[in-house]
Order: C-alpha cells, then structure tokens, then sequence
C-alpha cells in the first residue's frame, strides 16, 4: 500500500505526486530535482513487491519507480523526468541543464555515460558476494571512476559542480548513489571513490551531500546498510540453493 508524505516547497501547473521507494537512487533524482527547484508534491511510497495499480496503470511498460504525476499526467525514467522538470519550471529554483545547446548536450552526454557505463560497472561490484567477483568488479569499475574524474575538471572549468557554481544534471545523476556507494564500499572494504587517488571527485562527493535539498531527501545509510545486507543474505542463499 502506498504511503503519502507532504513535501515542502513551492510550485504549480498542476498537481505533483511521485511514486517512489526510499532508498532507490533513481527515485533520489527526482526528489533532489524538485527540492531544488523548490516544488511540492505529494510522496507515494510504494511496495514493488505489490505493486499498487496507480503504478501499474502509470508506468504499464516497466512497472518500476519513479514516475512523477503531473495534472495526471505519468512521466517515467528519472533523467526524463529531471529534464521534464527543467522545461516545465524554467522559472523555479536554478536550471539543472546549461543553456547553451553545446554544454547541454554534453551534460547529456554525462549523464548517460552515468546510466550506461559506470553504473552497469558499480552493479557488479553491488553484486558480489566472493573476493574474486569483488576484486574483479573493482578493477573494471576503477577506470570508469578515473573517466569521471577527468569529466568532473572539464565540465566544472574549476567551479564546485559538474554543472558548475550550482548541481545539475550530472552532478544529480551520479550523487543520488553516494550513499549506496559507501554502504556497498563498508560492506566489501573497496573505496570506490577514493580521495587519494580521486581527491576531485571525492571532494565533490562531500559537497554534493552537503547541498540541503540532497541532504533532506538522502537515504539514512544505516537503514540503506541493513537493506543492503538483507539482499545480500538472500543473494546468498539463492547461490547456494542452485549449487546443491
């Protein structure tokens, strides 16, 4: 069952309710996205092991979170619907996107590069449960990191984010994980983010965290830890009931 929870914040142009679960990063996107630009809306949580129908009947395709209500309307996938926001509230809060087309398309570009390559790369160190499979995620993880590091420089130009003095669509994108990314480094003792080898990027790490609206809508870690360890457990026991 669906559980509602106010947000603060100013908006309009429709009423705004989100479907979400409370730890998903994807779902943190959105709440960063809104918090930033300063809009209301109604939480929904939801209970992707019973999947209410207003989830289904909004997002019928893939069935998974988030997807925000807009006047009714379903928006789904979460750099879809940060980019919805920039364009259906350029006047509330600061825009999550350049506005010079080249700079956005590149801030575009990050962002997929988020979607499509380091986080399939982060999965399966998220995923492992042996030394080996974890060294091994590591090491192919590693260089992913170091690519967004060198990314981090270019797209700053020396400013405090990736989308310069102010978050954007990067910088979203690839915080909303952090704390999934220090539980999982807790768990198998990895320093994915490493402020030796990536002070930049590590040092962007703590400023992102410490933005209000990441750090009123960011997942507590200790709860995040006890879920981890309970997909864990059950990874766990699945391995071990298809080798017998």
């Amino acid at each position: 069952m669906a559980v509602a929870a106010a947000a603060q914040g100013g908006g309009g142009g429709g009423e705004l309710r989100l479907l979400g679960t409370w730890s998903s990063p994807w779902v943190i996107r959105v709440r960063v996205a809104l918090g930033l630009k300063g809009l209301s809306y109604e939480y929904l949580e939801e209970d992707l092991a019973s999947k209410s129908d207003l989830l289904l009947r909004s997002n019928p395709v893939h069935g998974k979170v988030p997807v925000l209500l807009h006047g009714g309307r379903p928006v789904c996938e979460s750099l879809v619907i940060l980019e919805y926001a920039d364009e259906a509230w350029p006047g509330s809060g600061p825009p999550l996107l350049p506005s010079d087309p080249y700079d956005r398309a590149t801030a575009r570009f990050w962002a997929a590069y988020v979607n499509d390559t380091f986080l399939p790369a982060y999965r399966a160190l998220f995923r492992s449960l042996t030394e080996e499979q974890r060294a091994a995620a590591f090491e192919n993880a590693v260089p992913k990191v170091e690519v967004l590091d060198r990314a981090l420089a270019e797209c700053s130009k020396g400013k405090a984010f990736f989308g310069g003095d102010a978050v954007g669509l990067v910088d979203i994108a690839l915080g909303s994980h952090l704390v999934w990314i220090r539980v999982v480094d807790e768990v198998g003792g990895t320093n994915l983010l490493d402020g030796a080898r990536f002070p930049g990027l590590a040092a962007w790490a703590e400023r992102f965290l410490a933005v209000d609206a990441v750090r009123e809508v960011m997942p507590d870690a200790g709860k995040v830890l006890e879920q981890y360890k309970g997909f864990r457990a059950k990874w766990i026991a699945a391995a071990g009931s298809t080798s017998t």
